[in-house]
Parts: C-alpha cells; sequence; structure tokens
C-alpha cells in the first residue's frame, strides 16, 4: 500500500497548520486541511497528503521518515516532536494543531532556521581533539583504548539527533539569545567526558562564560521533549559539577590524561568476515583532484 494512501481511512481530522511565507505574508496565521486519517498514519504521512492533494506550497523539513536524521521536528498540539514519529490518532480525535518550532527564526511556514543552534553546537568544538591525531590518520589499524565503563559515561548523550526539540522547550532560549541552549551544551559535555579527547582546556575557556550551562535554570523540559531519551538537563548539571570540580583542582577532568593507543600487539586489524570493496565499475575514471574542464 502507499505510505499515504487513505483508502481505509478511520476518520477524518482537521489539521490547523501556522503559515507563513516571507515573500507574500506579513505575518504568520493558520490555514485549516481536512485530511482522510487511517490508523497508523503519522504527521509526516499527513502533511506529505496535504502537500500532494491539497496546497502543493505547504513547506517542511523531513528526510529520513525513521526518528534519524531530526529533520521534522515541529510543534505537534503545543509540544515539540518528530513529525514521522507521532502517530495522528494518538495524539488528535478531530483537530491537529501544528506549528514551527519556537524559539528559531522562521524560514517559511514549518521550517525553522537552525543555524543559530548549530553554529553554537559548533564552538563547543564537537569533535574528539588530541595533538596525536596524526597518528590514526598514518596508522588506519590504530585504536584509542576505552573501558565499558568509559563508554557509558557519553554513551546516552551522543544519540542526539539535532532535532532542536530541546531548544524549542528550553525557557532560558527564549528569553536569552546568547546562551548555549540544551543540545550544544550536552554535546559539549558528551566529548568532555570522552577519554579519547584532550580538549578540556580550550572547552573550558568557552563553557566558563555565557555560553557555558551556568544560565540553566534546570526546568527539565529539554530532557522531556527530547525524542530520543538523550537526557540534556542531567548532561549540563553534570558538566557544571566538572567545572567546578576543576576550577577547584579537585577533578577527574584535569588529571586524566588522554585514552593511549591500543599496543599494536593486541589491535585485531580488519575483520576477516567483511568482504572486500568491489573493484571501480569504471576503471579509467579521473583520480580526485583532476580537472576535466578540458574533457569532452
Amino acid at each position: 500500500m502507499n505510505q499515504h494512501d487513505t483508502s481505509s481511512a478511520a476518520r477524518d481530522v482537521v489539521f490547523r497548520i501556522r503559515r507563513f511565507r516571507p515573500e507574500t505574508d506579513e505575518k504568520p496565521y493558520y490555514e485549516d486541511f481536512t485530511v482522510p486519517v487511517p490508523e497508523g498514519m503519522v504527521v509526516l504521512d499527513g502533511l506529505w497528503w496535504i502537500k500532494e492533494n491539497l496546497d502543493a506550497s505547504l513547506s517542511w523539513r523531513s528526510s529520513c521518515r525513521m526518528g534519524v536524521c531530526g529533520s521534522c521536528g515541529m510543534m505537534i498540539n503545543g509540544k515539540p516532536d518528530l513529525a514521522c514519529n507521532t502517530q495522528v490518532l494518538d495524539v488528535a480525535e478531530d483537530l491537529l494543531m501544528l506549528a514551527p518550532l519556537p524559539n528559531f527564526d522562521i524560514v517559511r511556514d514549518l521550517v525553522p532556521d537552525l543555524a543559530p543552534m548549530l553554529d553554537k553546537h559548533a564552538a563547543l568544538m564537537p569533535y574528539t581533539e588530541r595533538e596525536d591525531l596524526g597518528q590514526l590518520v598514518d596508522e588506519p589499524e590504530d585504536q584509542l583504548w576505552q573501558t565499558e565503563e568509559q563508554l557509558r559515561e557519553y554513551l546516552q548523550f551522543s544519540y542526539c539527533i539535532k532535532c532542536g526539540c530541546c531548544m524549542a522547550a528550553c525557557p532560558v532560549v527564549a528569553t536569552d539569545p546568547v546562551y548555549s541552549g540544551p543540545m550544544p551544551l550536552a554535546q559539549g559535555y558528551r566529548y568532555m567526558v570522552d577519554t579519547r579527547d584532550d580538549a578540556l582546556s580550550e572547552r573550558r575557556i568557552i563553557l566558563s562564560g555565557e555560553m557555558g550551562p551556568w544560565r540553566c535554570h534546570y526546568a527539565g523540559e529539554c530532557s522531556a521533549a527530547c525524542p530520543k531519551g538523550v537526557d540534556p538537563a542531567r548532561a549540563i548539571q553534570l558538566m557544571k559539577r566538572e567545572l567546578v570540580l576543576d576550577y577547584l583542582k579537585l577533578g577527574k577532568l584535569r588529571r586524566r590524561k588522554a585514552a593511549g593507543h591500543l599496543p599494536a600487539e593486541k589491535r585485531k586489524g580488519r575483520n576477516p568476515d567483511i568482504p572486500e570493496a568491489p573493484e571501480y565499475s569504471v576503471q579509467d575514471a579521473p583520480a580526485p583532484g583532476t580537472d576535466t574542464s578540458g574533457r569532452d
């Protein structure tokens, strides 16, 4: 059956959608669309049905349709959530309210501008930094030693999909444009406690100021809104603790050395059960970086 098939509709549901087209509209407004909703239809399917049958100009973001990419975050009946993970009949009987995520500027209709959030995310260095990264590049089979307990310290926070639902729920983000917000801070903590990382001193400078965790009121709404169970509120409180202990020169992160390289004799190397990659289908393909502008 086609994923947008409504032949077995259970009931008609009105999708009341907040619209805004900056090229024509002075301010946002709501528009109603009646959608025949079968059992199991998710909000994203309903939006596609509207676009295919009623109004092709309706705009939103979506990609994976399986709760992984984080693109389709929006307000669903007043709660930030993923449109692809929310079944219409679970949250509405005859009326479904949809709006873009708050605390962001609106690009168009249900499309928020996530650039400020991603800029703050990038500012907190969401990657592993160490002085000997060159060795890992030169020796692809090299490995960094990490115990299972050390992995569990940050694993939960690595499940973030950058959907922005936590930022939309945060009361501090709503009033303070400088505050980094739950998503960037949770990811900053994720790398702070990763034993493979050695950039605490650089992140400490950023986190000690207004972009740090200190303005968090611990409302906990970010964790309640997170569709992946990341619990950014917990990460922010743990970050505060680590930074205070570090300031008092009592923190374990200050004394910790970055994870060492696994000795060569203990490296497992390539898994023999994984087949080799096939040969190139185009044997005479030009090498990367070759100028092909003059080719026919």
